[in-house]
């Protein structure tokens, strides 16, 4: 077995640069959601410019994403995973170093364009080559590892930008992921990479699409995905404005919803990674933690004048429901072969999260449709999620048990 040459001290050092990776990148991406009001006040815009213009702010951050998704995944395949890794880290640390220095919406926009090319190559990479290395009885645990320690990311956003200016907390951000690439020294790059660099459609992406068979498995990977960064893009990144529309007893305040919910999503995490190991299944617990996640979601929609309190323990529920994104990651993973690896797993949840740009502009259409009802359009953008969600997962197989040293063949 491939992975049975590495020592536990190259195993840990890959997952440990792998996690903190992955940590500094939730918060460096979700550090816009948490100032985005305060950030934007001090750049001059008021009332519905606020939503207005984070919303554009955002779909240029997720347009990078899916740029730089398909070039890291690429690159992932053909130069190798560690390479990717320092890339990325380097170019998202930067951008969100000089985001702290913007005076216009202009140069804001460019830096959330730029982290988020640099954004889009870490965590795939990183999941790609802890698989790789690992025994394929003990994926779950390390890719679990990586994901709470990852998602965790968010909360400690939220606290360095309620303790400092919101300036300081990008200028954090880009530290820590200088940081970060002075661990990457020592880690080892995945044998099955190096085994298979003469194998054909090495880092193809648009091979993905030559064949009908890999791409509608490809896009059941994105699919399963699409309610994650719905919730998070749009019902709780928007709770400030969806709070008042509820009644909710108080001013809710978007950071700290944010940090509830990813809070949550560090226990689901957890639970589901744990709960893949114990049913030895990645789609029975997919199952299980999107139908919690549309009882969350009835749950936000319906319970009108909650307590502040109690809407933020809600979104924190609804963050658990949701972390199912490690089974979601390790499932991309184990769908194809060595060849393609890489790029599947770094386009896969970059798409996803890049899928909040349609999904935005749809909540939009949907609210002017409904006369400005973000209840209705939120509803509506919600069944079509879940459903395309559910559909996607009743095709899939499962991956459990497969062993990963393989080269896929397109046909």
């Amino acid at each position: 077995m491939q992975s049975a040459k590495y020592s536990k001290t190259a195993l840990g050092a890959a997952i440990l640069v792998a996690s903190l990776g992955y940590f500094v990148d939730i918060y460096d991406l979700l550090l816009f959601s948490i100032v985005r009001v305060p950030s934007l006040k001090s750049l001059g815009l008021t009332g519905t410019a606020l939503t207005d213009t984070g919303i554009s702010l955002l779909n240029i951050q997720m347009i990078g994403l899916l740029l730089g998704g398909i070039f890291w995944g690429m690159l992932g395949d053909k130069k190798g995973r560690l390479s990717v890794l320092s890339g990325s880290i380097f170019i998202y640390s930067a951008a969100n170093f000089v985001n702290g220095f913007v005076h216009s919406v202009q140069a804001y926009g460019i830096c959330r364009f730029i982290a988020g090319l640099g954004l889009a190559g870490e965590l795939g990479a990183g999941i790609t080559l802890v698989a790789e290395l690992m025994p394929k009885e003990k994926r779950g645990y390390a890719t679990t590892i990586i994901a709470s320690v990852g998602v965790s990311g968010a909360t400690v956003a939220y606290f360095v930008a309620h303790l400092f200016e919101w300036r300081t907390s990008y200028f954090v951000g880009g530290c820590l992921g200088f940081v970060l690439l002075l661990l990457r020294i020592g880690v080892a790059e995945s044998g099955m990479f190096s085994q298979s660099k003469d194998a054909s459609n090495r880092g193809n992406f648009f091979a993905l699409f030559g064949s009908k068979k890999q791409f509608f498995k490809y896009m059941r990977c994105i699919f399963i995905g699409l309610p994650f960064w719905m919730i998070v893009g749009i019902f709780i990144t928007l709770s400030p404005e969806f709070s008042k529309v509820l009644g909710v007893q108080g001013e809710v305040n978007g950071g700290a919803a944010i940090a509830a919910c990813y809070a949550g999503i560090v226990v689901g995490d957890i639970v589901s990674g744990l709960l893949s190991q114990y049913l030895k299944s990645r789609i029975k617990v997919v199952y299980i933690f999107l139908s919690l996640s549309v009882i969350g979601i009835i749950s936000y929609l319906t319970l009108h004048g909650l307590t502040l309190q109690h809407f933020y323990w809600l979104c924190g529920g609804i963050g658990f429901a949701t972390g199912y994104w490690v089974i979601f990651m390790t499932i991309a993973a184990e769908q194809f072969g060595t060849n393609i690896r890489a790029t599947v797993t770094t386009t896969v949840p970059n798409f996803v999260r890049g899928a909040i740009v349609p999904i935005a502009f749809l909540f939009q259409t949907f609210k002017s449709f409904y006369s400005g009802s973000i209840i209705l359009s939120g509803v509506t953008i919600a069944v079509i999620s879940f459903g395309i969600a559910f559909l996607a997962l009743s095709r899939m197989k499962e991956t459990f048990h497969k062993d990963l040293d393989y080269v896929e063949e397109f046909q």
